[in-house]
C-alpha cells in the first residue's frame, strides 16, 4: 500500500477537487511529459543543462561581469561590510581562537626547529653591527668615567699653568690650547706605571715560585735579585711605552684621559719613540726640570717633546662613527705629515673651545 503524496497524486485529466482539467491543460502536461521523455531517451536534457552551465561560465568571466565586480570591490560598500566585520566580536572571538589554537602552537614549533631559522639566528650572532653594540656597551662605563676625569684634569692644566704663570710673573696664555698640560700628561704617566706594576707583579709572583722551587735558602730577596729585577722592571715599562707610542700613538693611561700624540697615521716611528723615551729619562734627571717647559711654553713641550719632534694634544670630543658606517668620517686634528713637523696651537679651530681658558 503506497502512502504519502504519491498515493495521493491526482489522475491525470483531474484536478484536486476531482474535477476534470480542461483539455488544454491536459494537452500541456502530455507535451510536457512527452517531452522529458524524449529528452531522457535522446540525451537532450544533458546537452542544454551543458549549454546553461557554459553560458554562465562564460557571462561571469567577460569584462563587463570583471569591471562591474571591481566597481563594486572599490565602492563604499565592501570597506563598510570589512571594518563591520572586523569590528564585530565574532570575528575577534574567532581570531583569538585562531591564535590559541594548537595549530598555530605548532607552526611556531615548526618555524623555530627549521634549519633557516637557526641560520637566520646565526647570521645575526656574527653581525659587525651586533658585535660593535655589545663591545661598545661593554666599554661604555669606562669611557664615561674616563671622559669625566678627562676633563677635569684639562680643567686642573689650565688652572695650575695658570697659577704657576703669575707666581714667577710670566705672560699669561691669551687662548686656550689643544696642548696636553702637566696634569693630565701626569695623571696618565701614572696610570701607565700602575698598569706596568700590575704586570710586573705577576711575572714577578711566577718567578718566585719558581725560583724558590729550585732554591732551598729562604732568606730575604739577594742584591743580585733585586737588580735583576729592577732592570727587569725597567725593561718591561720602556717596551710598554716605545710600543703603545708606536703602534696607536697613545698608551692605554693617555687613551683613558683622552690625550694622544700629535702623528699622522696610526702612531710614531719606532726611532722617534725611542728618542722620547731617552728625553724622558733626561728630562727627569735633574730632578724633573726638563718638565718645566709644559707650564712655560706656549705649546707645553718637554724635553721629550722636542727630542722626539712631536706634541701631546687632547683628543677631540666628537663621536667616532662606526665600523659599518658608510658616512663620511668627520675630519679631526690634523696631524703633522711627519715626525719633524708640528702645527701651531691654534690649529684646531672649534676643538680648541672646548678646553677650558686660563685667565
Amino acid at each position: 500500500m503506497a502512502d504519502g503524496p504519491q498515493a495521493r497524486s491526482t489522475p491525470p485529466g483531474e484536478g484536486p477537487s476531482d474535477r476534470p482539467s480542461p483539455l488544454s491543460v491536459r494537452l500541456l502536461e502530455a507535451g510536457v511529459r512527452s517531452a522529458q521523455g524524449v529528452g531522457k531517451a535522446t540525451g537532450l536534457d544533458r546537452a542544454v543543462e551543458s549549454a546553461a552551465e557554459d553560458a554562465i561560465v562564460a557571462a561571469v568571466e567577460s569584462e563587463a561581469v570583471e569591471r562591474a565586480i571591481a566597481r563594486v570591490l572599490r565602492g563604499p560598500l565592501v570597506e563598510e561590510a570589512m571594518n563591520s566585520a572586523l569590528e564585530s566580536d565574532a570575528v575577534k572571538r574567532a581570531l583569538i581562537d585562531a591564535l590559541d589554537s594548537e595549530l598555530v602552537d605548532d607552526v611556531w614549533r615548526r618555524l623555530l626547529a627549521s634549519d633557516e631559522a637557526q641560520h637566520l639566528v646565526e647570521r645575526i650572532a656574527e653581525a659587525p653591527e651586533i658585535r660593535a653594540a655589545i663591545s661598545a656597551q661593554s666599554m661604555g662605563l669606562i669611557a664615561d668615567v674616563g671622559h669625566t676625569i678627562g676633563s677635569g684634569t684639562r680643567r686642573a692644566d689650565a688652572g695650575v699653568e695658570s697659577v704657576v704663570r703669575r707666581i714667577f710673573f710670566r705672560r699669561r696664555r691669551s687662548e686656550p690650547t689643544d696642548r696636553a698640560g702637566i696634569v693630565s700628561r701626569g695623571a696618565a704617566f701614572g696610570l701607565d706605571v700602575l698598569i706596568i706594576n700590575l704586570g710586573f707583579s705577576g711575572l714577578a709572583a711566577i718567578a718566585a715560585l719558581i725560583a724558590s722551587a729550585f732554591s732551598r735558602d729562604g732568606s730575604g730577596v739577594s742584591q743580585f735579585a733585586l737588580a735583576i729585577g729592577t732592570t727587569a722592571w725597567l725593561t718591561l715599562g720602556a717596551v710598554y711605552l716605545v710600543g703603545f707610542w708606536s703602534l696607536a700613538g697613545q698608551t692605554p693611561g693617555m687613551r683613558f684621559l683622552g690625550i694622544r700624540l700629535d702623528v699622522a697615521g696610526r702612531g710614531l716611528s719606532l726611532r722617534f719613540s725611542v728618542r722620547r723615551l731617552f728625553g724622558m729619562a733626561l728630562a727627569a734627571i735633574p730632578f724633573g726640570l726638563g718638565y718645566v717647559g709644559i707650564l712655560f711654553d706656549e705649546r707645553r713641550r718637554a724635553w721629550d717633546d722636542r727630542l722626539s719632534r712631536v706634541d701631546m694634544v687632547y683628543e677631540g670630543e666628537e663621536r667616532r662613527a662606526a665600523p659599518w658606517s658608510r658616512l663620511e668620517p668627520t675630519s679631526g686634528s690634523a696631524a703633522p705629515s711627519s715626525p719633524s713637523t708640528t702645527k701651531a696651537p691654534d690649529a684646531r679651530g672649534l676643538r680648541s673651545q672646548r678646553v677650558a681658558g686660563v685667565d
